[in-house]
């Protein structure tokens, strides 16, 4: 996140950034105040044309006012950039002292003074209060983050989740044993029988030893 100072746009087209972004702050402030004002001043019965009559007379004064005032913070601001040779909050606060005086010129020294006083000081709040809200916003969260495990579904076994197929778990119980010895005692029994019997006549017939081999040497 950049800081206030380097967010902004280069200093050239920084002047017509803050020109027109003022003037719109004036033009929509000033219209909702005299808006109000006129309303509320108005007699019974005219009070919306009093309203729309003081916004037409005195919003445009106002905004014009506020950009006069933006237009002359800019570019104190980007002659305190070009004899600095760097972006901080001071170009600011000074720049900020230099429009209040400045504008005040006409009413004499004192006048100048204070107003000069009264925006630096306005600036200076206003950059402390940037800085502040930038650091708050970039700094790191280092709170831990907690994992929930997923909760068990109802009607679910434990790690399965709605809608997946199930795999059968294969169990070697005394039971399924069972049951297949009972099954096979009525469809399969004689089956094995006729193995097993194969597997006894083969074994007698291994059993038996072989005649010896005549052997026609000379002795």
């Amino acid at each position: 996140m950049g800081t206030p100072e380097t967010s902004r746009e280069p200093c050239p087209d920084r002047i017509l950034d803050d020109v027109g972004g003022a003037f719109g702050m004036g033009a929509v402030g000033g219209a909702a105040f005299h808006f109000l004002k006129g309303t509320y001043n108005s007699p019974s019965g005219a009070r919306l044309s009093g309203g729309t009559q003081a916004v037409r007379m005195n919003a445009p004064r106002v905004g014009g006012s506020f950009a006069v005032w933006g237009g002359l913070f800019s570019t104190f601001d980007c002659t305190m950039v070009y004899l600095r040779q760097k972006e901080d909050p001071w170009n600011s606060i000074i720049a900020g002292a230099a429009t209040g005086g400045f504008l005040s010129m006409r009413q004499g020294l004192g006048s100048a003074s204070r107003s000069a006083l009264f925006g630096g000081v306005l600036l200076a709040l206003i950059e402390g209060a940037g800085i502040m809200l930038n650091k708050v916003l970039s700094a790191p969260q280092n709170m831990p983050m907690m994992e929930e495990p997923a909760p068990n579904m109802a009607g679910y076994p434990m790690g399965q989740m709605p809608g997946q197929v199930p795999v059968p778990v294969e169990s070697s119980s005394p039971s399924s044993s069972s049951s297949s010895s009972w099954f096979g005692g009525f469809f399969g029994g004689k089956k094995e029988d006729q193995a097993t019997s194969g597997g006894s006549k083969t074994d007698v017939l291994e059993s038996f030893d072989a005649p010896p081999v005549p052997s026609f040497e000379y002795k």
